[in-house]
């Protein structure tokens, strides 16, 4: 009792508590998987966001291979323009005026063919005074593609390595969340291989990958074991699992029994077979999907404290007694794992 509580009193405040104690995860495995699922959801973004900044870099260098080629053109076109001027210059050398064409036709004693040199000089000259225009334009035109192909093909570049480097920080984050979480299972008991590394079948970013397989038919590499000897889960369902066994052996000082967990498909023939009516037909369960337990202990008498405990606790870690069970038929031992219910906790 309590000093200076009346007896109500303080059961109230015991049970306010053991309340408090059970909301909270003991094992801290439920915030590490969603820290780490979150990790994954970030990186996966940031690396759809990569994937989309080449295919981006990739249309720009597209764009900059075409400006480098107007670029060319543009060269070749200032070659040809230069033509007309040099050769104005060759014709001048051949045909100097100043002597023979100028004072003539100043003086009125010009003939035609003085005449014929004089307007074609005029001509020449206008057409390099139209050159040198085109030239100075197209060399304006050059030294703006120039310029911004170099800051094309540099932002490009630059942009990636940020990129690269966000998504190669997140990664490193996500394989230090997850190598926590996998740390945290080996210190509870999890036997995940003979060195204690983080196995594909513990790694909750893999989980979904167990839906790829038919029921039933998922590879043992693919599951993950439970601290139950024998018995194993998905991912997300075993570290749910161990949350809730762990807050369930603070409340009733031992371990959740369990009497079943994943099912091959044999396994579930051999159950439909020997207890009909009491199995899903094979290839139908969910525990060959890896997302149900059946438990002992006490959980599998309807009413017991173990089974009210688990009705008002397991969704707190996902775990759901599903209603079918309660009348058809009646199996109170039988729980199920649902991760969109632990999303929203």
């Amino acid at each position: 009792m309590l000093v200076g509580v009346v007896p109500a009193q303080a059961h109230v405040r015991v049970q306010q508590v053991q309340q408090g104690l059970e909301r909270r995860d003991p094992s801290n495995l439920t915030e590490l998987r969603k820290e780490a699922e979150k990790s994954a959801k970030e990186l996966e973004e940031a690396t759809k966001a990569l994937e989309k900044r080449r295919a981006d870099i990739a249309a720009s260098e597209k764009e900059l291979k075409s400006k480098l080629t107007t670029l060319q053109n543009l060269e070749r076109q200032l070659a040809v323009m230069r033509q007309p001027v040099s050769q104005l210059a060759e014709l001048l050398y051949q045909q100097p005026l100043v002597a023979g064409g100028v004072v003539p036709f100043l003086s009125g004693s010009a003939d035609e063919k003085t005449l014929r040199a004089l307007m074609d000089t005029n001509q020449m000259v206008a057409q390099r005074q139209h050159a040198v225009e085109q030239t100075s334009a197209l060399y304006k035109e050059a030294e703006r593609l120039a310029a911004e192909a170099q800051e094309l093909r540099a932002g490009n570049l630059l942009a990636e390595a940020q990129l690269a480097a966000e998504v190669d920080t997140l990664r490193q984050r996500s394989d230090k969340i997850v190598k926590s979480l996998t740390a945290a299972l080996v210190k509870l008991g999890i036997k995940i291989d003979k060195v204690g590394r983080a196995a594909l079948g513990c790694n909750p970013l893999r989980a979904a990958t167990a839906d790829q397989y038919p029921n039933g038919l998922i590879p043992k590499s693919m599951l993950c074991p439970l601290q139950q000897k024998g018995f194993s889960l998905r991912a997300d369902a075993t570290i749910a699992f161990v949350s809730l066994n762990e807050a369930y052996r603070q409340r009733f000082g031992k371990p959740m029994c369990v009497t079943d967990a994943y099912r091959s498909l044999a396994e579930q023939q051999s159950v439909y077979y020997r207890r009909p009516g009491f199995a899903a037909v094979p290839g139908r369960s969910n525990h060959g999907l890896g997302l149900a337990v059946d438990l002992c202990g006490g959980v599998e008498r309807a009413g017991s404290p173990e089974f009210v405990w688990m009705e008002k606790n397991s969704k707190r870690y996902g775990w759901f007694h599903p209603s079918w069970a309660y009348s058809s038929p009646f199996e109170p031992w039988h729980w199920e794992y649902d991760p969109k219910i632990d999303s929203l906790l």
